[in-house]
C-alpha cells in the first residue's frame, strides 16, 4: 500500500529512499505480527525486534529530545532493579529477569524512536501486523478450546481456558485487546466491505478473549472499547460520523451479548464462565489474599529502601504480588518504586493532553491510548511489568506524542509562511 509523504502540506515521512522506507515499514509489520507468538523461547517477537532494531539503526533512526525523560526514567527504573538484585545474582532466574527488564526498556526506546517518524505509515503497518498476529492467535485459541486441532488441546489450552500461542490465558486476553480495538474502529468508521471483514475479525478476537476466561481481559475489552468509542465521538468532525459510531457500537454490543448467550448454552463453558465471573475467588480474599498481600507488601516496602529483589515476594507470601506498582517497590526498592509509576502515569497524563490534537494518525492514537490506559488500570491487580505489548504501547505513545509536537510546529510554520 502506498502512503502519502505529505498531509496538509506538512512532511510526514522520514527522509529516506523509497526502498528503505518500504523495508522499514515491512519490519514494523513483522514485529507487530510476531508479537502474538510467544510460547517458545526465544520467541519470534524477540527475533523480529532484534532484526528490526539492527535494520533501523543501519538505515537511520533518530532519538528526539522529547524522548529523553522517558529514557531517563527507564534507566533509573532498571538501575533500581539491578542494584536490588545484587545479593541474588547466584540465582539464574533472577539474572534472566533483570536481563528481560533491560531488554523491555530497549524495546520501549525502539518503538518510541520508530513511531516518532513516518508516523502514520508505520502505525498503519503496526496495526496491520498486530491484527494478523491476533487473528492467528485467536483462531488457534478457539480451535484448541473446541478440540478442533488433533493433539492441540494441551498446547492451545491451559486448565480448560484458551491460551492459543501464549503461555498464559490472561496474557492472551490482554494482548488481544489492542488489535480488537483496531478492528472495532474499522467496524464503526470504514466503508461497508472493510467494516464487514472487521466484524468477523472483532468477533473472533472477542470470542478468544471470552474463552481465555480472564476477568481482567473481559472487563478490559468492555471498558477500553467504551472509552475509545467515546473519544472517537468527541473527536469526530461531523454529526454523521458521530451518529454512525453510536449506532454501530450499539449493534456490536447486541451481537456481543448474543455471542455470550450462545456460548453459555454449552454446559462446560457456562460452568467455567460462572466460576471465573465470581468476585469471591479464594485467592483474592483473606489476610494473604491478593488484596491483603497488597496492603502487607506496601507496609514492607516503606521499610525496605532496596526492596527484597526480583522474584522474592513469593518467599514471604503465598503468591506473587499481582500488582505491578507494588512489584516495582519490592523488586527494585524505592528508586524503581518511584520511577515505575512516574513513567506510567506521566505517559497517561501526556496521552490525555494529546487526545484532541488533530494529526493524520489520530484514529490509531485513540486505540493505542485506550488500550494503554486499560493496561495501566489492570496493573493494579496483575503483574504486567514483563508484558511485551505493554512496553510496545508505552513506547508507541511517546513516539506519537513526539511526532504530534513536531507536526504542530511544522503546520504552524507552513500556515505562517
Amino acid at each position: 500500500m502506498a502512503y502519502a509523504a505529505t498531509a496538509g502540506g506538512v512532511k510526514l515521512a522520514a527522509p529516506a529512499a523509497p526502498g528503505v522506507l518500504a523495508l522499514q515499514r515491512a519490519l514494523v509489520w513483522l514485529v507487530g505480527a510476531s508479537g502474538a507468538i510467544v510460547f517458545i523461547e526465544p520467541s519470534p517477537y524477540e527475533i523480529a525486534t532484534l532484526l528490526a532494531t539492527v535494520a533501523f539503526f543501519a538505515t537511520g533512526l533518530r532519538l528526539r529530545l522529547v524522548l529523553m525523560p522517558m529514557v531517563l526514567m527507564l534507566v533509573l527504573l532498571n538501575v533500581g532493579y539491578t542494584i536490588s538484585a545484587i545479593p541474588l545474582y547466584d540465582q539464574p532466574e533472577v539474572v534472566s529477569w533483570i536481563a528481560t527488564s533491560w531488554y523491555m526498556a530497549v524495546t520501549v526506546v525502539f518503538f518510541a524512536m520508530v513511531t516518532s517518524e513516518d508516523t502514520a505509515a508505520r502505525l498503519d503497518m503496526l496495526r496491520r501486523g498486530l491484527v494478523v498476529g491476533a487473528m492467528i492467535a485467536s483462531l488457534l485459541a478457539v480451535a484448541g478450546y473446541f478440540h478442533l486441532v488433533p493433539g492441540g488441546n494441551d498446547l492451545l489450552t491451559l486448565y480448560g481456558r484458551a491460551r492459543g500461542t501464549f503461555k498464559d490465558p490472561n496474557v492472551l486476553g490482554a494482548f488481544l485487546i489492542l488489535p480488537a480495538l483496531f478492528a472495532l474502529q474499522s467496524v464503526v468508521s470504514d466503508k461497508l466491505g472493510k467494516a464487514i471483514r472487521n466484524v468477523f475479525a472483532f468477533g473472533i478476537m472477542s470470542l478468544a478473549i471470552l474463552l481465555a476466561f480472564s476477568r481482567a481481559a473481559w472487563g478490559g475489552l468492555v471498558l477500553t472499547s467504551a472509552f475509545m468509542l467515546a473519544l472517537m465521538v468527541l473527536t469526530s468532525r461531523t454529526n454523521a460520523q458521530r451518529s454512525r459510531i453510536v449506532i454501530m457500537a450499539i449493534v456490536a454490543a447486541v451481537l456481543g451479548l448474543a455471542l455470550i448467550a450462545v456460548l453459555l448454552s454449552f454446559d462446560a463453558t457456562a460452568e467455567m464462565f460462572k466460576q471465573r465471573a465470581s468476585f469471591d475467588q479464594s485467592y483474592d480474599e483473606g489476610r494473604f489474599g491478593r488484596f491483603g498481600r497488597h496492603i502487607l507488601g506496601a507496609e514492607m516496602a516503606l521499610d525496605l529502601p532496596f526492596g527484597i529483589g526480583p522474584l522474592q515476594f513469593h518467599r514471604y507470601f503465598p503468591e506473587d504480588t499481582h500488582n505491578s506498582y507494588l512489584n516495582a517497590f519490592m523488586s527494585g526498592g524505592w528508586l524503581s518504586g518511584v520511577c515505575y509509576p512516574a513513567l506510567v502515569f506521566t505517559t497517561v497524563i501526556m496521552g490525555f493532553r494529546h487526545v484532541f490534537v488533530r494529526v493524520p494518525w489520530q484514529r490509531a492514537y485513540l486505540a493505542v491510548f485506550s488500550a494503554f490506559v486499560g493496561t495501566v488500570g489492570e496493573s493494579f491487580v496483575i503483574d504486567t511489568d514483563h508484558w511485551r505489548h505493554f512496553w510496545m504501547m508505552l513506547g508507541a505513545m511517546w513516539g506519537m506524542i513526539a511526532a504530534a509536537q513536531a507536526y504542530k510546529i511544522r503546520a504552524d510554520e507552513t500556515s505562517s509562511a
